[in-house]
């Protein structure tokens, strides 16, 4: 008998290398559980050869396991991706007309699309909210089945889910499809989920949106209810606070009231910067200019019209065409220019260069244009133009570590002064690309030694690269910690060949330079609407569209503050006067509200002695100073860039 259950048992190798021993027919819930208890309990999916499955699984005997839970990314998408079968699930019990579109988990949360003629209203969401919490409580398990191809278009259509019929046609023939139930409620989806619906903690459902199914203008308007889940009320309750002070922070909302920018219904997409906003994009730009300056670039400017046959040319045309605007000149094609490079590599054929111009650093801030649908256009964030703070750097094979290596310092450095992290991610070839799988081994190789040596971990992004070559991403972190992908680095080896660049290399024959793409802001609009949230409109002293405001107490203190005001402003500060006859508290207040750093008050006292009282923002009363200690502090704090 004991010979007998010992042939029964089969090895499995956890995370940390050991092997672990368990029965046939053990599921990966039960190795959990036996693990630890508070792993079985919180475990929500396993991690097996590097795949996400079911804890409900069998084990596979000699699996590499690793279990999940909320804490991990992963894991959270799975928590997340069976609170929408939940959403989906209640919506049905309470309008059974509706028919499924989607639902998948995404950052943060979970939605689903619904095709329904009655327009979902608060009161009906906070209904489906009390359904999904019967069935969280109800616990039921989440079954997992596969059937034939035929099997599944048959179960859907007898169910009147259109929509999913039409997902399964779109799948080989061939191929079994994966299904789950829970309760009466019956899905088509690929998984995996959580063992039982209660194992989802709380709930909370938060908006309803309009979304085309699949995302086209062509298709039908699909209503989307956006949701999110918790394993505790306190985290839950943490996030709901969190979205109240993203609201707070909205930049569309800042914008209009500290007068920066907006978006006029003559132009969606094209953003107006006011006197106020300009101010900021213009020491954005100067700060760009001189640190690029520092490292060696030279700034050019390309028009922001080109012909059709340079985009062919650059490979636009065939990989970026439903992204441009096009246009006729003299019967001729043209395009408005998306991307800034193709007029670099114009300017670099304009003479012949020597290897001992290398690197050759090329900068432009360009203007580019993007046809983006109107549907996720998002004030600064999406748009139709913007200005990308471009390089592409020119260079000799050797030099490509040093000069990655060189743009990540240069990043870093940008992202520091602005008080952000930052996390890299490594993007790799995509199913359209052009170039030889061995020129994208090169430049992807180059791309990991340069992170190597600088030591800084970055996570694998398989088939996200450019068209034309791997890529780099910056990930910011910003004051609420959300995400926001701004700088990149781009190593491309397709270009130079497609535009004939070429060199003279040191025996004096003829050779192909190697071709950096990058950029750090991003955009300039985007960066400023991250900024305005980041700092929640309260922006620092040397970005401050208003630095210093200058209150007088009653109207006889109007020309000692006319006076400071003017020396203010010799000096370089951007000062105004509020000489209103208002109560000194109301002006203040104001002040504070237009989040300008600093406020003068100024009144009898302040006039006798030619002293000014200060007053800084988040800080209160500093008391009094000379105005010319004053004026030293506010240039060692704009120096500094505090």
């Amino acid at each position: 008998m004991e010979e007998q259950k010992v042939s029964e048992m089969m090895p499995i190798i956890l995370k940390d290398g050991s092997v672990y021993e368990v029965s046939s027919g053990t599921t990966w819930a039960d190795v959990a559980a036996g693990l630890s208890r508070k792993l079985g309990k919180e475990a929500v999916a396993a991690k097996v050869d590097g795949e996400l499955v079911d804890l409900l699984a069998p084990v596979r005997p000699e699996a590499k396991v690793e279990f999940l839970t909320f804490a991990d990314e992963e894991g959270q998408t799975v928590y997340r991706h069976t609170s929408s079968h939940i959403l989906a699930q209640a919506v049905k019990r309470l309008f059974p007309e509706a028919k499924l579109a989607i639902g998948p988990a995404i950052a943060d949360g979970f939605y689903y699309d619904f095709d329904v003629d009655h327009p979902f209203t608060p009161e009906d969401l906070a209904a489906i909210e009390e359904e999904m919490k019967k069935i969280i409580k109800a616990d039921y398990p989440l079954i997992r089945k596969e059937v034939s191809h035929e099997e599944a278009i048959a179960l859907f259509q007898e169910m009147g889910e259109d929509y999913k019929v039409e997902l399964i046609r779109d799948l080989p023939d061939d191929a079994q499809v994966s299904i789950y139930q829970q309760g009466e409620f019956v899905d088509l989806c690929l998984g995996p989920h959580l063992p039982s619906t209660g194992r989802v903690g709380v709930v909370k459902l938060l908006s309803v949106a309009g979304a085309y199914w699949r995302g086209s203008e062509q298709n039908k308007m699909l209503q989307r209810i956006y949701g999110t889940s918790f394993p505790k009320k306190k985290n839950l309750d943490e996030y709901l606070a969190l979205l109240e002070e993203a609201k707070r922070r909205d930049h569309r909302k800042l914008g209009k009231e500290l007068d920066l920018f907006g978006i006029a219904e003559e132009g969606p997409g094209f953003p107006f910067f006011y006197p106020k906003g300009m101010i900021i994009r213009t020491e954005l730009e100067n700060y760009w200019r001189a640190e690029h300056r520092k490292h060696g670039y030279l700034e050019i400017k390309s028009p922001v019209i080109l012909s059709r046959e340079l985009w062919e040319r650059s490979g636009h045309w065939d990989h970026y065409k439903e992204n441009m605007y096009f246009l006729k000149i003299d019967e001729q094609d043209y395009a408005v220019k998306p991307m800034n490079c193709p007029g670099a590599m114009i300017y670099y054929k304009t003479r012949t260069h020597s290897y001992r111009e290398f690197p050759l650093r090329i900068a432009e801030l360009g203007l580019v244009h993007r046809h983006e649908r109107s549907g996720v256009l998002h004030g600064l964030m999406r748009v139709r133009c913007f200005t990308q703070d471009d390089a592409h750097i020119f260079m000799l094979p050797e030099q490509i570590t040093d000069e990655i290596m060189g743009v990540m310092d240069l990043i870093d450095n940008f992202y520091n002064t602005f008080g952000f992290s930052y996390r890299v991610e490594l993007s790799t070839k995509p199913e359209k690309a052009m170039g030889s799988d061995e020129i994208w081994e090169t430049a992807t190789n180059a791309l990991i030694e340069a992170l190597q040596i600088k030591g800084i971990p970055y996570q694998l992004n398989e088939g996200d690269g450019a068209f034309y070559g791997p890529k780099i991403d910056f990930h910011l972190k910003d004051s609420l910690g959300r995400s926001w992908q701004c700088g990149t680095i781009q190593l491309d080896f397709v270009n130079p060949e497609n535009f004939d660049l070429t060199y003279i290399s040191d025996d004096g024959t003829k050779k192909r330079p190697v071709m950096i793409h990058r950029v750090v802001f991003g955009s300039i609009e985007r960066f400023l609407g991250i900024l305005t949230e980041h700092y929640g409109g309260a922006f620092p002293l040397w970005l401050a569209p208003v630095q210093v405001k200058v209150i007088t107490v009653a109207s006889r203190h109007v020309d000692y503050a006319a006076s400071v005001a003017q020396q203010l402003e010799l000096e370089g500060i951007r000062v105004e006067i509020d000489d209103r006859n208002e109560r000194v508290g109301y002006k203040i207040r104001e002040g504070e509200l237009e989040k300008v750093p600093y406020l003068l008050v100024l009144g009898d006292q302040e006039v006798e002695s030619g002293m000014v009282r200060v007053r800084k923002r988040g800080a209160g009363d500093q008391g009094s100073a000379s105005l010319a200690e004053f004026v030293a502090n506010l240039k060692e704090e704009i120096e500094q860039k505090k």
